[in-house]
């Protein structure tokens, strides 16, 4: 069994072998939905748990669609700005509800998608992205003391061993979940202010 020290060691790994998908890899024209899914799959594989696991299906286009994520594509073709969104989704979709990600994504859509007013997308998409590697270097350091701090756990207890190395990874996971757990809340919190304020929303409860 690995040790806690080899577990970091491959996270701190996997953490640097992180990418992202960059605007200029995305094709210049637009794409039928069976190219769409094996370009998000060809460039997001590294990032599915098991093999197995599909990036994007046609389900889950047609899914995204029908709960307004996306918008329909044009003569059944889709656009870099749909891939864009994709991405967006791809991210969001373990950690909001398709009710989140639809409240979040209107203003989004309704201004920046296809449209010759306001940042275009890709600008959007690109800022954005433009802070993942600060943003890297942040979860590294953060995963690091949590480590450490975990590391120090059980220390009175008179354990030792498999048995004393398990519980610190335990406890490990469990500052690690209980940092999401807060997280998404107050993602959470945060959207159910914007449907409050949306006027879309306003106007629909009148």
């Amino acid at each position: 069994m690995k040790t806690n020290e080899e577990r970091m060691q491959d996270i701190r790994k996997y953490l640097e072998s992180l990418d992202h998908i960059r605007p200029e890899s995305i094709p210049n024209i637009d794409l039928y939905m069976d190219q769409v899914t094996t370009f998000m799959d060809e460039h997001l594989k590294d990032t599915k748990r098991y093999p197995e696991d599909k990036v994007l299906t046609k389900t889950m286009i047609n899914n995204y669609a029908k709960n307004n994520l996306l918008p329909a594509p044009n003569k059944k073709k889709y656009s870099r700005e749909h891939i864009l969104l994709l991405i967006f989704i791809y991210y969001f979709k373990n950690l909001l509800s398709f009710h989140d990600i639809e409240q979040l994504f209107r203003p989004i859509t309704e201004k920046h998608f296809n449209s010759s007013e306001g940042i275009p997308l890709e600008d959007i998409y690109r800022e954005i992205f433009s802070q993942v590697e600060g943003d890297i270097d942040r979860i590294k350091e953060d995963i690091t003391q949590k480590y450490l701090h975990a590391g120090k756990t059980f220390e009175d207890k008179g354990l030792q061993g498999d048995d004393l190395e398990y519980l610190r990874l335990f406890s490990w996971i469990c500052e690690l979940s209980f940092d999401v757990y807060l997280k998404k809340q107050i993602i959470e919190q945060i959207i159910d202010d914007l449907r409050e304020t949306d006027p879309v929303n306003i106007k629909k409860k009148k």
